[in-house]
């Protein structure tokens, strides 16, 4: 059970950045003031775990429902899960963990930056999503291991929460660059995670490989 809450966390803190994101969000609320920007901080995060909940208790449904096989899919989540890492490493914004231009347009007409940009797709992006479901996919059949996963993803986004409640704080200490590294050396820890889902989905949709 310990080797499936410190794989959790790992995948977690990687995809979901709780440094990463901290950037982001100054960058988002910067017409608010100190109370307002942790209220909003507060309802995104949480707006942002109902989602993520949603999808660990319908995520393996859904893909049964479509037929979907977990090899498959865990060589689909792996290549989404390395286009991010990639956007990581290099720090780029290609509308994976980020918004689009277009989406930034759209967004700077509205007066409330809670659930869009900021739940959705900052905090409960595809990456996390295709973690979330892989993690849980997994596991399937083992309910306390299942249970462990979720438990680990509400212990990151309550790290996550802190981080944004602290968010000025860690950019006078860190400053953008600092994040940058860090968000790099997550991004390498992340293609690792990528490239082993999608050995391991090859594996389980090519048998005769394994052996």
């Amino acid at each position: 059970m310990l080797d499936v809450a410190l794989t959790a966390f790992a995948t977690f803190f990687v995809v979901i950045d709780p440094i990463g994101v901290v950037p982001l969000f100054m960058s988002l609320t910067p017409h608010l003031d100190a109370a307002q920007r942790r209220r909003t901080a507060i309802r995104a995060v949480i707006i942002a775990t109902l989602i993520l909940l949603t999808f660990t208790v319908l995520g393996q449904p859904i893909l049964k429902y479509l037929g979907i096989s977990l090899p498959a899919f865990r060589i689909a989540g792996g290549l989404l899960l390395l286009l991010l890492a990639v956007d990581m490493v290099v720090v780029k914004s290609s509308g994976i963990r980020s918004t689009t231009p277009k989406e930034d347009e759209e967004s700077s007409h509205r007066p409330d930056v809670t659930v869009f940009p900021l739940a959705i797709p900052l905090i409960a992006g595809p990456g996390a999503i295709t973690a979330v479901i892989l993690q849980q996919s997994q596991h399937a059949g083992h309910l306390m291991d299942q249970l462990v996963v979720a438990g680990v993803m509400i212990g990151v986004l309550a790290m996550l929460m802190i981080g944004l409640l602290s968010s000025g704080q860690i950019m006078k200490l860190l400053g953008v660059t600092g994040v940058n590294v860090i968000t790099r050396v997550f991004g390498i820890i992340l293609t690792a995670v990528a490239v082993s889902n999608i050995v391991e989905g090859i594996r389980g949709s090519f048998p005769a490989l394994a052996g």
